[in-house]
């Protein structure tokens, strides 16, 4: 079981990639009930500021290289790619590897690269960067495409919030769906997102630009098993078909039909990771009416069978997935 984390710094690193890393595994949930980490901030020069990418912000590691080699996990946030590696940061993540899982989030996978753990593997990093990490790392299969990739003792993952996808993967993974869920609502994230699904996905979050809105996705939102129209919808927020589309394209960023059947997967995951509930059943409550348009938008928009959903992040995590009522 993961109980030491030690994340490695190194010169310009990312302050985004390194708060996810922080959040997941820095903070303090044993009073919630939840498994503590042993979390470590280390660098070659234990008590020396280390410049980041954010102008005029430091961090200073508190913890020397020797940790890694002690820790269940090395986390090794982004940082510029464009200067050379410190050599003592690059033969500590080598050896390190020897004994704990390597997690890399976005342009960290330069550095695991530089310590030879890409060769022969497949990984993946932020889309802006594969061409290049494929270039510098050509013994490397570099996926362009997926979220984060997990190779067992090395995943790699993809730019900013992919990184919590992989780090939250991790702790499904080592503790459980439970624990990883309980981190994701103290996030307040949603449900971890697998892995092979596309770095690009029409996956709208759910907000509004204005309150103007707000009760009628509040409507929607606690009706989604039943069927609903534009029609209908701008009636009820007592507009014109024309002009409520253009007001909710404007204020949510997409369609009604779009934002509906995105809540509607999100209920449904919901109810895949909580419940032991069929397909139909599953398909009727989230509104879709049939397993099989259940199973074709959550192929669509997840990159996974509802199927393999459950069995990756349900509760009980060898569950299957019954067709019938």
């Amino acid at each position: 079981m993961v109980s030491k984390v030690a994340v490695v710094l190194s010169e310009r690193m990312a302050m985004f990639e390194f708060g996810v890393v922080c959040e997941v595994f820095g903070l303090d949930r044993t009073a919630d009930g939840l498994p503590g980490f042993d979390f470590r901030v280390c660098g070659a020069e234990p008590g020396v500021p280390l410049r980041t990418t954010s102008p005029g912000i430091t961090v200073t590691p508190e913890h020397g290289l020797a940790e890694l080699t002690r820790a269940d996990l090395v986390a090794i946030p982004a940082a510029a790619t464009d200067g050379e590696f410190d050599p003592r940061v690059v033969a500590a993540v080598r050896a390190a590897a020897a004994d704990a899982t390597v997690l890399t989030v976005c342009s960290g996978a330069f550095l695991a690269g530089e310590a030879g753990l890409l060769d022969g593997r497949m990984c993946t990093t932020h889309w802006r960067y594969v061409a290049e990490l494929a270039a510098a790392y050509p013994e490397a299969t570099v996926d362009p495409d997926v979220l984060f990739v997990d190779e067992g003792d090395l995943i790699t993952s993809a730019g900013t919030a992919a990184g919590i996808d992989a780090c939250l993967h991790f702790v499904r993974r080592e503790l459980g769906p439970a624990v990883a869920n309980a981190i994701a609502r103290r996030m307040v994230v949603p449900p971890q997102r697998d892995g092979g699904q596309r770095q690009f996905i029409e996956r709208p979050v759910v907000a509004c630009a204005s309150d103007s809105l707000l009760p009628i996705l509040e409507w929607m939102t606690d009706h989604l098993d039943r069927p609903h129209t534009i029609e209908e919808l701008a009636a009820r927020a007592t507009m014109s078909t024309r002009t409520f589309a253009r007001r909710f394209a404007a204020e949510t960023g997409t369609t009604p039909m779009k934002w509906l059947t995105n809540q509607r997967i999100l209920y449904a995951e919901q109810l895949l990771e909580e419940t032991d509930l069929g397909l139909e059943p599953i398909a009727a409550r989230s509104g879709f009416g049939s397993g099989a348009l259940l199973r074709h938008h959550f192929q669509r928009l997840v990159g996974i069978a509802p199927t393999e959903y459950r069995r990756r992040f349900g509760a009980g995590q060898d569950a299957t997935l019954q067709t019938s009522v």
